[in-house]
């Protein structure tokens, strides 16, 4: 049996890092995780082919020789997965498609005629048998959450490490809390489940046999959902790293109360953490509460963030304007705490309704809907009737983006952040491509682009006042010109 698994083109996001891949030579910032673990699923002795549309095109050829072609993809993907559908109807060829994007959105696809909704451990031993037996069934979905214990570990010899940026591990799906607008929940369920900490780890040392010896990011839905089995996992990761030699960094993605936990910080900076993204949203108390976001309430925010960065882990932030309670001075308000905290990489986005969430059914109860999400957290569409003007929304959320990636601003901004923090914890590589992206920096940061003051004014005085945080410095300047881009081109 002959598989082709494809996964689309990433559209120019704030998450693709398009602008700043070349600094680096790199094709992608990740590679496809779901293809690759569903890969591990299939029987050996299949011959698999896995095409990145965004590290090399779909050949003819490709596509010609395979029996039955795997599509996944997000939302974001949607505008590519639909040329590859219609690509693969052309020739003839049959499409089992699976993910997010089709989990939510199979509707939307009627040049489809097979589906695997949700996860696919559990439907994945009738689907081989039916492609098998050539009598595919229109959709496969398992009935209870999978056991995730019995994941195996991706394939990474499907992919050439060396196109992509970061490698992508997992260790637990699901997510403790609610939040109105966020799919989690319908994707994979409230209650965490974990990988066994030696699955992890054999995970990451069939990358390191492999040769991977860059950054990994932990694609958790919240890496402490379950912060006993997080712990057990970080305790094994510490051993291990120490047997090994390990200079991976990691980074992830957690709730905010990750601040309450001091040991567990420690932990995760022992164990190599270098930076989490947590999901901030909003200064606005009212805004927290229309969204059911309670991890959030009733706590300092900016605190929480100062806490993190003095333990040792960059705080990325995940951030929104467009709920029915944001005042008219939103703007001024998320601007000023991002800059306050220092939260150098804050991805602000729009409100919008995705399929199947709390919010996306409240808002259809209400009659507001307008149209489906393109998933792309900055792209300046709104898909609901809001309370505020939508004009005046979509101006003030393009301004703000403006502003918070001016040169000047964003800089300033690395300064507040290189104040609070505290590099600690194992030190990682420092790879030619990290070399590379530096020296090219001095010339595309330091002399073509405009920002130029700023970047030697930060360069010069972290190198001479902070020389144990210009590294750090450095790699932020760098993608703050992919992020100045973005919103530049809003």
């Amino acid at each position: 049996m002959n598989v082709l698994l494809v996964y689309p083109r990433n559209p120019d996001t704030f998450w693709s890092f398009r602008h700043v891949l070349r600094f680096v030579s790199k094709k992608s910032a990740f590679p496809p995780l779901g293809l690759l673990t569903v890969a591990a699923m299939l029987p050996s002795a299949w011959e698999l082919k896995l095409v990145d549309l965004n590290v090399s095109d779909l050949c003819d050829d490709e596509l010609r020789r395979a029996d039955y072609v795997f599509l996944s993809g997000m939302i974001v993907h949607r505008q590519s997965a639909h040329e590859v559908a219609m690509r693969c109807a052309a020739s003839g060829k049959t499409v089992v498609a699976g993910g997010p994007l089709f989990t939510t959105g199979h509707q939307g696809f009627p040049e489809i005629h097979h589906f695997v909704l949700g996860e696919a451990e559990d439907v994945m031993e009738q689907l081989v048998a039916d492609l098998e037996g050539g009598a595919l069934q229109p959709f496969y979905h398992a009935d209870e959450w999978p056991d995730v214990r019995k994941t195996p570990v991706p394939r990474w010899d499907l992919i050439r490490l060396a196109d992509y940026v970061t490698m992508p591990v997992q260790f637990s799906r699901g997510c403790p809390f609610n939040c109105e607008f966020c799919d989690i929940v319908i994707m994979n369920g409230r209650v965490p489940r974990t990988k066994d900490p030696a699955q992890v780890i054999r995970e990451l040392e069939a990358l390191r046999l492999a040769g991977w010896k860059d950054t990994v990011f932990i694609v958790d839905d919240n890496f402490i959902g379950n912060r006993k089995r997080t712990r057990e996992l970080l305790s094994t990761l510490i051993r291990w790293r120490s047997s090994v030699g390990l200079k991976n960094g990691f980074i992830t993605e957690a709730s905010v109360n990750l601040a309450d936990y001091a040991e567990l910080c420690e932990l995760m900076v022992e164990a190599g953490f270098k930076k989490v993204f947590l999901g901030i949203e909003t200064p606005s108390a009212s805004g927290l509460e229309e969204c059911g976001k309670s991890q959030n309430r009733k706590r300092d925010l900016a605190n929480a963030v100062q806490t993190l960065q003095r333990a040792g882990l960059e705080v990325m932030g995940g951030f929104i304007v467009g709920f029915d309670s944001d005042p008219p001075d939103i703007f001024a308000r998320q601007f000023e705490f991002i800059q306050r905290t220092g939260v150098v990489t804050a991805m602000v986005g729009l409100l919008t309704a995705l399929p199947q969430t709390v919010l996306y059914q409240r808002l259809a109860r209400e009659g507001r809907l307008l149209a489906e999400t393109c998933g792309n957290n900055t792209d300046a569409a709104i898909n609901f009737v809001t309370r505020l003007d939508r004009e005046f929304i979509i101006s003030g959320y393009k301004d703000l983006m403006r502003k918070l990636y001016a040169p000047s601003h964003y800089n300033r901004r690395i300064r507040a952040f290189l104040q609070d923090f505290e590099p600690r914890g194992p030190a990682t590589r420092l790879s030619w491509p990290d070399v590379q992206a530096f020296l090219k920096s001095l010339w595309l940061l330091g002399v073509w682009h405009g920002g130029r003051g700023a970047y030697w004014s930060l360069f010069w005085s972290t190198l001479l006042a902070r020389p144990r945080k210009f590294r750090a410095a450095m790699e932020l300047s760098i993608l703050g010109h992919h992020y100045r881009r973005i919103a530049n081109g809003l």
